[in-house]
């Protein structure tokens, strides 16, 4: 039964993570998708925010096949919308909550979305009204290869890093940056023959709030 109950536990492990693989997955897809709309090719080297897009697939481990397929299908459906929708709310706790969507349906996202606050004890609201709570941020993580730390880092500040995160045990440095700034960032990184493991843009807020163990659940 001791061996039974081990393999069992592995199992739901393995569920987990690859219920979190998908969804990564997806936001990925997502991300090519608006990617190849917005800059009219399915050619990183002539759509930079495509090949962010395909660079986070790497950071991911995403297959090439799974990439080049969701170019494609982004290809072939031509001119169909594809939508970006914010939507604000609070969870329980007051906890603020900003989100960001990519989708095809507006209505089916809209009543997705108000399920998801309704089942779990939060409120959707309106628009404007949690927004100003959160730093538009670009967050990119870079090998540091065979760079100069300090060197480097001078380097980073120049185009405009606000922030830089370095962790010594996988050897990535977090650059965080102005939303404004992204763009700069990205052409000081090619400059520099530094290719993202990832590039994003995203919410941070300006303040946190502490749960109890319900609200946290």
């Amino acid at each position: 039964m001791a061996g039974h109950n081990k393999w069992s536990k592995i199992k739901r492990k393995k569920s987990v993570a690859d219920a979190k693989r998908s969804q990564i997955f997806s936001r990925i897809i997502k991300e090519i998708t608006v990617a190849v709309k917005e800059g009219g090719s399915g050619d990183p080297d002539f759509n930079p925010r495509l090949r962010l897009a395909v660079a986070n697939a790497k950071g991911v481990n995403m297959p090439k096949d799974n990439v080049e397929r969701a170019i494609k299908k982004a290809l072939e459906s031509g001119n169909a919308a594809y939508f970006q929708p914010t939507y604000e709310g609070y969870a329980p706790g007051g906890v603020a909550v900003f989100i960001e969507c990519a989708t095809d349906n507006l209505k089916r996202t809209i009543a997705s979305i108000r399920a998801i606050f309704n089942k779990k004890g939060g409120s959707l609201s309106t628009s404007g009204s949690v927004e100003f709570l959160f730093e538009r941020k670009g967050i990119f993580v870079i090998p540091k290869g065979d760079h100069n730390l300090e060197e480097l880092e001078l380097e980073l500040i120049d185009g405009g890093a606000e922030d830089l995160d370095f962790d010594p045990d996988s050897g990535d440095i977090t650059v965080t940056v102005d939303f404004p700034d992204f763009g700069k960032m990205q052409k000081k990184l090619d400059d520099l023959g530094i290719e993202p493991k990832s590039a994003t843009l995203e919410r941070i807020p300006t303040t946190t709030t502490s749960l109890g163990l319900e609200d946290a659940k």
